[in-house]
């Protein structure tokens, strides 16, 4: 299921949204004029590979020009493709500006890449030994979302939603958040669960989808809105 937008009008100019969202595209621009090789190199320094971090965390250096514990912010700005940065920057528009109207920008910003590292410590947790680079902003964008269900539960999402998706026929949907939000949370946790014990197949280990960063963003996100002031006017 594919968010269009919400219905949930804000009143000012989400620049820290906005600032994000271009950061991101620029990086991956950039990342398109890179070769194959010069593109392995560039994820290696500035991704989240868990086996240097679990070796920078016990004292041993990994001999790269990146500190390894930076990468937890670096890589949010990383993507693989095409469809990674676009659906997430879909994403963080939509859920994005009315977390970042209720915090402030500042706040926000803080509260993004807190979420974002938490996240990726979270998937590194099941899986410290892993040498696939873990990248891409859906961990913090799984914490404004974990922000967004508990201060705005009932507004509608126009969602669309594949009827028949072989053959390209959908329809649009009004789907409350906490509907909407919290499939899409149990299904990153019983992903995330499933992949514990196949994680060649459908974990990080693979090089898919890291559940856990986003079963774990979210559920920070709900815990760190309020304590940033979520619920303040």
């Amino acid at each position: 299921m594919v968010p269009l937008r919400d219905e949930n009008p804000i009143t000012i100019t989400p620049y820290i949204t906005i600032i994000l969202i271009v950061i991101n595209i620029l990086v991956f621009i950039y990342e398109l004029s890179l070769s194959k090789p010069e593109l392995d190199t560039f994820f290696r320094l500035y991704a989240v590979v868990p086996r240097e971090l679990t070796a920078s965390f016990e004292g041993f250096p990994v001999g790269q020009p990146v500190r390894e514990p930076l990468t937890l912010i670096t890589s949010q700005f990383l993507h693989a493709g095409f469809l990674h940065v676009g659906s997430n920057m879909l994403f963080l528009w939509i859920f994005g500006n009315n977390i970042e109207e209720k915090l402030g920008g500042i706040r926000f910003l803080i509260f993004y890449l807190t979420c974002g590292a938490l996240a990726a410590l979270a998937q590194w947790f099941f899986s410290a030994l892993s040498v696939i680079p873990a990248l891409g902003a859906s961990g913090a964008i799984a914490g404004v979302m974990g922000a967004y269900i508990i201060r705005f539960p009932n507004a509608k999402i126009m969602t669309l939603v594949p009827l028949i998706p072989q053959f390209f026929i959908f329809f649009v949907a009004r789907i409350p958040a906490v509907f909407y939000l919290g499939f899409w949370f149990l299904q990153q946790a019983f992903n995330g669960i499933a992949s514990l014990g196949v994680q060649a197949q459908v974990g990080m280990e693979g090089g898919g989808i890291a559940y856990w960063a986003h079963a774990g963003g979210f559920v920070f996100g709900a815990i760190l809105g309020p304590i940033l002031g979520l619920f303040d006017d």
